[in-house]
């Protein structure tokens, strides 16, 4: 499905692109919304982000402004951004799933001067926002129902915003990362870093014009949106469902002939459910392996993406920055850099380090954000030159492939050495007596800190072993890993404490005399 090179749009901003897909394919499908009920070509893309454009302007949205969605998928996240393109605007999707409270640091964070939102199924919550929030500076627009002012404001006259020239690397979407720090971060991206990912993604994915992308996954989230974007970009065809419904995401890709989706493993197994109880053919989707169930109902992908997808990313560089796919056969687990971006792995000093080395990953090139939003002082930390540093710990191979480590939130200072508990955690849990593993400091007179490991045995393992003794497992680590890294202790638990998903390591240090880190804390 491959589009050439020399068909692939020329332009160098969003609104640019869309101009150039509606003169290029004006009755081509761009969007169906079998939610909102929206059925869109090209042509009609560009006349309704047009008009959307016309009436924001007209609304108070200049340069620079930010433009929140708060709802669930629909074509009109899709057409927003192509409006605030048009407006120099910047568009923010944003988790809905969050709590009130939540939502309130964001939306005092953002300070936009509109606000879409959605009544069906999520509106109670945001009704109460909207009271809090009122202002003659922020506008509150309600996207869904008959009486829909969203959709009012197309049939409106208003006159165009004056046509503005636009820069690659002028702001025009902003996605909220994970609150990893105790509060998310607005990731700013450029219709540069939109678009140089889009066009790698698709050039990887095998992209074409023929293509029909399901968007299930939540689009505030970049794993959904990159693909839609990327979609875009290719002047194919984004079909937009609510959420994540079995009987939607069937109905959805046999009616419209969906050849992709991003689909997580608790819903395709409610697809699988739901196929056993009702006739379906979703042959159209061409979509990664499975269970024997679940490869009977798609289309398996052969292709490299299909065998070896993935790599590593972030919001940050809206995606991917290593694919698996551009080295299938590379010592690295996470693949080569994206044809977009380089990436370097650095010590705490900031000097580039060798291949086999652990370090911080970087990462440099057209689809890293502009800036974290309104948060100086984490800019200033993630920021080496014109490299991102990604919090996360990794390495490069000797064939150039990319290893990952972990997140580099927790160090210890053993003498004039970091060591990083994700590297000796990896080599733990390789251990096969052992099930879990955390790594933690603890303070040494000697050594400032040393490494204290707490592990729990694999069930059915021989506690008595030799292998399997404290000694043992320091044994197998200094086997693995440099010697000053190993745990100088071993502490076998029946479970490690966790907060949800993760493991608790506040718990640890307390209950294990954890402490002296550099700084005073993990960050």
């Amino acid at each position: 499905m491959t589009t050439s090179s020399a068909s692939r749009p020329q332009a160098t901003d969003l609104h640019a692109l869309l101009r150039e897909l509606a003169q290029q394919s004006p009755d081509a499908v761009a969007a169906v919304d079998r939610s909102f009920d929206l059925h869109m070509t090209y042509s009609q893309l560009l006349q309704r982000s047009g008009k959307l454009a016309a009436a924001w302007h007209h609304w108070g949205v200049q340069p620079g402004s930010r433009v929140v969605w708060l709802g669930q998928n629909s074509a009109r996240v899709l057409e927003g951004i192509l409006a605030c393109a048009q407006l120099g605007a910047i568009f923010c999707p944003l988790n809905w799933r969050q709590t009130t409270a939540e939502l309130e640091f964001v939306l005092q964070d953002l300070e936009p001067a509109l606000v879409i939102w959605q009544q069906q199924e999520i509106g109670g919550e945001l009704e109460s926002l909207h009271t809090a929030f009122n202002s003659p500076a922020q506008r509150w627009v309600q996207h869904d129902g008959d009486a829909s002012e969203y959709e009012a404001s197309l049939q409106e006259n208003h006159p165009a915003p004056p046509e503005r020239a636009v820069e690659p690397g002028a702001a025009v979407l902003m996605l909220y990362t994970a609150a990893f720090a105790g509060k998310p971060n607005g990731a700013v991206l450029s219709h540069r870093a939109v678009m140089a990912q889009s066009d790698a993604f698709a050039t990887i994915r095998d992209i074409g014009t023929d293509a029909t992308y399901l968007n299930v996954g939540p689009l505030f989230h970049v794993a959904t949106l990159l693909e839609t974007m990327a979609t875009f970009q290719a002047g194919a065809c984004n079909v937009f469902i609510r959420r994540a419904d079995a009987q939607a995401i069937c109905e959805a890709i046999e009616q419209e002939g969906c050849t992709s989706a991003f689909l997580l493993p608790p819903i395709i197994e409610q697809i699988i459910d739901y196929s056993k109880k009702q006739t379906v053919n979703i042959t159209s989707l061409c979509t990664l392996a499975g269970s024997p169930d679940w490869n009977a109902l798609i289309t398996v992908d052969e292709s490299l993406w299909g065998r070896f997808p993935y790599g590593f990313g972030q919001t940050e560089t809206f995606g991917y920055a290593s694919y698996r796919a551009l080295a299938p056969d590379g010592i690295g687990s996470m693949g080569k850099a994206s044809p977009a971006v380089e990436i370097g792995i650095f010590d705490n000093g900031g000097t580039a380090l060798a291949a086999g080395e652990v370090g911080e990953i970087g990462v440099h090139g057209a689809t890293v954000l502009n800036e974290y939003w309104r948060r100086p002082s984490l800019n200033e930390q993630r920021r080496l030159g014109d490299w991102h540093l990604c919090n996360d710990l990794g390495r490069l191979e000797a064939d150039g492939t990319l290893t990952f480590i972990g997140p580099k939130e927790r160090m210890i200072r053993s003498g004039q050495e970091n060591i990083y508990p994700a590297e000796v955690e990896l080599c733990l849990r390789a251990h096969p007596a052992l099930a879990a593993a955390a790594v933690i400091g603890v303070p040494d007179p000697k050594w400032d800190q040393s490494v204290k490991a707490i592990v729990v045995l694999a069930e059915g393992a021989d506690a008595d072993a030799e292998e399997n003794t404290a000694a043992g497992i320091i044994g197998y680590c200094k086997q693995h890993i440099a010697s000053y890294k190993k745990p100088k202790q071993v502490v076998f638990v029946d479970a490690l404490p966790k907060t949800g998903n993760a493991i608790d390591y506040a718990a640890l240090d307390r209950d294990f005399g954890g402490g002296g880190y550099p700084g005073g804390d993990r960050r």
